[in-house]
């Protein structure tokens, strides 16, 4: 392993690591495929912030010098070709916002035999021709079943499959809204949502938001000015601010969307990870309300799979009719395996692990950031740092960008056009809690640096 030094004289002290490693690697002192020492590692045995290994270590990958392997770490390439081209990815990513993959369930196992049982039905190989756009009988019945457990009142007839919630939000705005509709919305909110609004030509209505979420005030007075036809809301530990709304402001909510006739889409993907049950918008006015329903957050977005709970059997086939038009059909050989996991309560188990690891990672994050001002959910995998008062968020994600670390800056999520300076950071993406901990021990260096310190020189 190679023994940490720095070249005197050197540019800049990163520079300095990364000449070191380059002549030793030259000269025989560290051979091609070993591994490096840990960048913590290296940091205290130079003296140096954790801030300059990082971009030592992003050097030496655009030189070809090393590579990192997620999971295991970073070595010495074997060849020039290993490094994969001139400029390296991020180190840490952070910025995806998916659930972290528990110890205790191996994908690479648990997909694989999975889907051997589904085919190893005696109608299984079925699962490979084209389905019904609202999904099989059997997967409708299902995805009822699954949504039963924060939703009263599900019946299969009135459940669509379709693959993935982002698919789901396009087919309904195709089916409820028209160019030029207002859609009120979250001042921060889900940029899947911020895409559909662009493509389809629709404006939306910035509505307040605190601690709790959206703000009822907000919308009784953006329905009296803009009078929007619907409603867009993540109840449950929202996209990116974390905050879940409490069961009065719900109820709030349903109530001036009934006088105002605005309908409500209520995508709720994070709701499975929470321990406690709230009542869902879908429940409180199931004739005014869309539920969405996605894998995503609660398994993994490779899937693809996501449940729509329609205002009545009529509503759905509508709705299915647009997915015919647009996606076809949710992926029938996911989605049966899908029902598989909801009857044999693999999903329950997966989500319960998901939401334990969520936990461990938070408290992680609330040891590394200390002092930080941001909102979280225990249950939930990412936060909402709010940045000290010398920093831009764009600023700040790109000079963390450089330090090897991904993040996703307020500006994404905004549907104000003045955003409040703050980032969303996801914990689930990491490989393992070690990753983790770097980037958010980078990240927290990097806050407490002097803004104007960090900026190039032209």
């Amino acid at each position: 392993m190679w023994k940490p030094r720095l070249i005197e004289g050197a540019r800049a002290k990163y520079l300095g690591i990364v000449e070191a490693l380059e002549s030793d690697i030259r000269s025989g002192r560290v051979a091609r495929g070993d591994r490096l020492p840990a960048q913590r590692a290296i940091a205290e045995a130079l003296g140096v912030d954790l801030t300059t290994v990082t971009r030592a270590f992003n050097e030496a990958r655009r030189r070809g010098l090393v590579a990192a392997q997620a999971g295991r770490g970073t070595f010495i390439c074997e060849t020039a070709d290993d490094a994969g081209g001139d400029v390296a990815p991020p180190l840490i990513d952070l910025s995806m916002n998916i659930p972290p993959q528990p110890a205790s369930f191996d994908f690479r196992k648990l997909l694989p035999q999975g889907i051997a049982g589904v085919l190893a039905n005696p109608n299984g190989l079925l699962r490979l021709h084209y389905q019904d756009s609202t999904g099989s009988e059997a997967d409708r019945q299902a995805g009822a079943g699954w949504l039963a457990r924060r939703v009263a009142g599900v019946t299969a007839d009135r459940v669509v499959v379709a693959g993935g919630a982002q698919c789901a939000l396009y087919a309904l705005s195709e089916l409820l809204l028209g160019r030029g509709d207002v859609v009120a919305a979250g001042a921060m909110t889900y940029p899947g949502l911020k895409a559909v609004a662009l493509e389809k030509g629709l404006a939306i209505e910035p509505l307040d938001m605190d601690e709790k979420g959206i703000l009822p005030e907000a919308f009784e007075a953006a329905c009296r000015r803009r009078a929007p036809k619907l409603l867009y809301v993540i109840p449950s530990i929202d996209n990116p601010t974390t905050a879940t709304l409490p069961e009065e402001r719900r109820r709030a909510i349903v109530a001036i969307a009934r006088r105002h006739e605005v309908t409500i889409v209520e995508d709720d993907p994070y709701a499975p990870l929470r321990p406690d049950r709230l009542v869902s918008m879908a429940e409180l006015a199931p004739d005014l309300v869309w539920h969405i329903a996605t894998l995503s957050k609660c398994a993994t977005p490779a899937l693809r799979v996501a449940y729509v709970l329609a205002p009545g059997a009529a509503s759905a086939l509508r709705l299915a009719g647009v997915l015919r038009a647009t996606s076809l059909m949710a992926p029938p050989l996911m989605s049966a395996l899908v029902s598989r996991w909801i009857v044999e309560g693999a999903l329950d188990e997966l989500a319960g692990a998901i939401s334990a690891e969520n936990a461990a990672r938070q408290a992680l994050a609330a040891t590394i950031l200390g002092a930080a001002v941001y909102a979280a959910d225990p249950h939930g995998h990412h936060l909402w740092l709010r940045l000290p008062a010398h920093w831009r968020a764009a600023d700040f994600a790109e000079h963390a960008d450089r330090a090897g670390v991904s993040i996703v800056p307020a500006s994404a999520f905004a549907t104000l056009a003045q955003p409040v300076e703050a980032v969303r950071i996801s914990l689930g993406v990491a490989p393992d809690r070690g990753d983790l901990e770097d980037g958010l021990i980078q990240l927290s260096s990097l806050m407490s640096q002097p803004a104007f310190a960090t900026r190039a020189v032209v």
